[in-house]
């Protein structure tokens, strides 16, 4: 589907939060599913995207992480003793296992075969990269966490490192719930691999969030609870429509390859179903051309979640309008309370108008 010559863009966990966050979006699906390319694919389709980190962002996330990772990781473990764990024994000399194995499926392997050696030997252990498997509506999707430390007790915790600063202990709230709902991720194909060892291994439900204080380049950290966005992402990963089956309702033939012509390109991608919501415009690199798409249609989804909801069966604007005019619905249906919600309202706005026309001064 992304095109015989175009390589398959890997599924991360900041993708797959995202599309957790929106399960019934079947075109994002379909194409994280193929490793199709959503940035360059918007390009293509004339809508690019401002979705995505700066290049410069990415280079000082990266310092800042070889920096709270060296000395083995001295640094880090700190703060996991600090701050999930200060009842044990203080991570003096840690165990920082090779993870290095051919493919993704390889260091799958290895990252398995270095947590149970970690529960067997006892003491602190750090991996640091390791890569994790979990199944997304019939597809493989490789993970790779920051790192996950081994406690002396044999029980997982995952590490989150963030270049956005933690000031007087407090970060912003909007990145820290984008870091909770990408650790939650982690902590589900943890479990995974947990649940394969007897007996299986506690994987704590804090994390650690390490980020700059107050702008420096000394690193803080965070335990943030994550069982509410584990909850809820396990939950919506498990309503996504399998795969194939999106596959299987698709025109044959159908390829979403950058280098196709426009037309054709628009009509591949607008045969998959999409759920647009203003949300998507800070998750998703298709959301100009779904947002544009939804306006054509008049679609009421562009106006937000919570407003659809309230709508019912109501799904264009059109629909809306009629309704509050009376030219369309039953306001008797109890099935549909929007339709009575809707003709109250006009009828209310028409008498403030009209309250308004008498009490106005003659000019």
């Amino acid at each position: 589907m992304r095109g015989p010559d175009v390589p398959a863009k890997s599924l991360d966990a900041r993708a797959l939060a995202a599309l957790a966050a929106n399960p019934g979006c079947a075109r994002r699906a379909i194409l994280d599913g193929a490793g199709v390319d959503k940035a360059r694919l918007a390009t293509a389709l004339g809508a690019p995207s401002g979705f995505g980190q700066s290049q410069f962002a990415l280079t000082r996330g990266n310092a800042f992480e070889a920096r709270v990772k060296a000395d083995g990781g001295a640094e880090l473990l700190r703060l996991v003793h600090a701050r999930l764990d200060p009842g044990a024994e203080p991570p003096a000399a840690a165990a920082v296992p090779d993870l290095t194995a051919h493919g993704p499926e390889g260091r799958t392997a290895r990252t398995a075969l270095a947590l149970r050696e970690a529960v067997q030997a006892g003491g602190w252990t750090l991996l640091d990269h390791p890569m994790l498997a979990l199944d997304v509506a019939g597809s493989l999707a490789f993970l790779e966490p920051d790192a996950v430390v081994v406690h002396p007790d044999g029980s997982w915790s995952v590490v989150e490192i963030k270049s956005f600063p933690m000031v007087d202990g407090a970060a912003d709230p909007a990145k820290v719930g984008a870091a909770a709902r990408q650790a939650a991720v982690y902590v589900l194909a943890l479990e995974n691999v947990a649940a394969r060892l007897e007996p299986a291994p506690r994987v704590h439900h804090r994390v650690l969030l390490v980020c700059p204080k107050d702008f420096s380049n000394l690193a803080t950290g965070s335990a943030v609870d994550i069982r509410k966005q584990r909850a809820v992402t396990a939950r919506q990963l498990a309503r996504l429509t399998r795969i194939e089956e999106i596959a299987g309702a698709l025109p044959e033939g159908v390829c979403f390859a950058p280098d196709r012509p426009a037309e054709e390109l628009t009509a591949a991608v607008e045969a998959v179903p999409a759920t647009y919501a203003p949300e998507c415009l800070s998750a998703c690199e298709l959301a100009f051309h779904c947002r544009e798409r939804a306006g054509a249609a008049g679609a009421v989804t562009r106006l937000g979640r919570p407003l659809r909801a309230e709508l019912g069966g109501l799904a264009t604007v059109e629909e809306v309008l009629a309704a509050a005019r009376g030219e369309a619905g039953d306001p008797d249906d109890p099935d549909d309370p929007a339709v009575a919600a809707l003709r109250r309202a006009a009828a209310l706005r028409a008498e403030a108008l009209a309250a308004a026309a008498e009490v106005a001064p003659c000019p």
